[in-house]
C-alpha cells in the first residue's frame, strides 16, 4: 500500500476516529461522577492526542489489514 493513497487514508483516518472514541471513554471511565463535572478540554486534548499518535503510527507501519479469503468448507451460521 503507498503511503498517502486513498486506501491509506481510509484506514489511518478509521483506526484514528476508534482510537479517539476508545481515548474518549476510557477517560469518562475514569471515576467521573457526572457528566457535567467532566473537564471536557482535557478530555479532548487526550483523546486527540492518542488519535493523532495513531494516524503516526499508521504512517510508520504502512500496513492495512489483509482481507483473508472464505474457506468454502467452513460454514456460517
Amino acid at each position: 500500500m503507498k503511503l498517502f493513497s486513498l486506501e491509506f487514508l481510509n484506514y489511518a483516518g478509521e483506526r484514528a476516529v476508534k482510537t479517539w472514541a476508545q481515548a474518549a471513554l476510557a477517560f469518562l471511565g475514569t471515576g467521573t461522577v457526572g457528566l457535567f463535572e467532566v473537564n471536557w478540554a482535557n478530555m479532548l486534548s487526550v483523546s486527540l492526542g492518542a488519535a493523532f499518535l495513531s494516524i503516526l503510527t499508521s504512517i510508520i507501519t504502512q500496513k492495512a489489514p489483509t482481507e483473508t479469503k472464505k474457506n468454502p468448507d467452513i460454514y456460517e451460521l
